[in-house]
């Protein structure tokens, strides 16, 4: 990782721009700063979990407010989970998505301001809280997090996470969005969603309550594990401190872009 991966190279700026929203030519007021560089400011305070309002401004990214604006403007026209879908297309067609297997889990964090999805959390002391609930590929390629309060049951998110996987392109024939099993421990316990997943023609190889692990789940599973550690890395989504729900979600699909974006480099010649 670059030792300042808020920075926004050429190639990655080839992706973006063409899906932010064109500015009004005739908007009144000073010129506004360049999307490119509000980007870069909403990337540093993504990794480096600062206040808005502290965004040093010799950066040259513009105040923090005007990248949260941005930020706001973006997520409502869009931007980040169509950007999230054209790079899962691209790992689709370089063969480096696995569908196979999906792996769901959940991850509690701390929601400091409250806000909406945000309740007592079970494992913190009931401090209010959220939980990001993912579903990932494989090789932990995230498809989908859903945002919840800190004390909704995982088992609830199951279905919404298998059918919020966008219908990825990238090869031959229709969109693919349908996986061949999923994996998930035993708070996914459930017969009622075992059965909806068999209808949906995916294999559910999920723990069940007080009996041992016979699938090696466990050795299986590691990879969600993985991808929430990916996105602890991004430190203003270990914490939740955005009171609005559309921004801090604007966030995470952001990561989730970020994440998508490093293993399509990895994987270039």
């Amino acid at each position: 990782m670059s030792k300042r991966p808020w920075i926004v190279d050429d190639e990655l700026w080839a992706v973006v721009e063409p899906l932010l929203p064109a500015w009004p030519e005739r908007a009144p007021g000073p010129r506004p700063v360049s999307d490119r560089l509000c980007l870069q400011g909403i990337l540093y305070v993504l990794y480096q979990d600062i206040s808005w309002q502290l965004l040093p401004v010799e950066l040259g990214f513009g105040s923090g407010q005007t990248c949260w604006r941005r930020l706001g403007r973006w997520h409502e026209a869009g931007v980040f989970d169509r950007l999230h879908r054209i790079l899962l297309a691209e790992l689709h067609a370089a063969d480096e998505l696995d569908w196979s297997r999906a792996c769901v889990d959940a991850s509690h964090i701390r929601a400091k301001k409250g806000g909406a999805a945000t309740g007592p959390s079970p494992v913190d002391r009931r401090k209010t809280g959220s939980k990001h609930h993912l579903i990932c590929d494989g090789r932990g390629t995230p498809l989908k997090v859903i945002t919840t309060a800190a004390n909704v049951n995982d088992v609830t998110q199951t279905l919404a996470l298998v059918d919020g996987i966008p219908p990825v392109a990238g090869r031959p024939g229709r969109p693919r969005k349908r996986l061949d099993a999923l994996l998930g421990d035993k708070g996914y316990d459930s017969n009622p969603n075992r059965r909806e997943l068999r209808k949906r023609g995916i294999l559910p190889v999920i723990s069940r309550k007080g009996s041992p692990d016979i699938h090696g789940l466990g050795k299986l599973r590691y990879v969600v594990e993985q991808t929430f550690a990916l996105f602890h890395q991004f430190k203003r989504l270990a914490v939740r401190w955005e009171r609005r729900l559309d921004l801090h979600d604007a966030l995470v699909s952001l990561a989730c872009s970020l994440i998508c974006w490093r293993r399509l480099n990895k994987h270039r010649p």
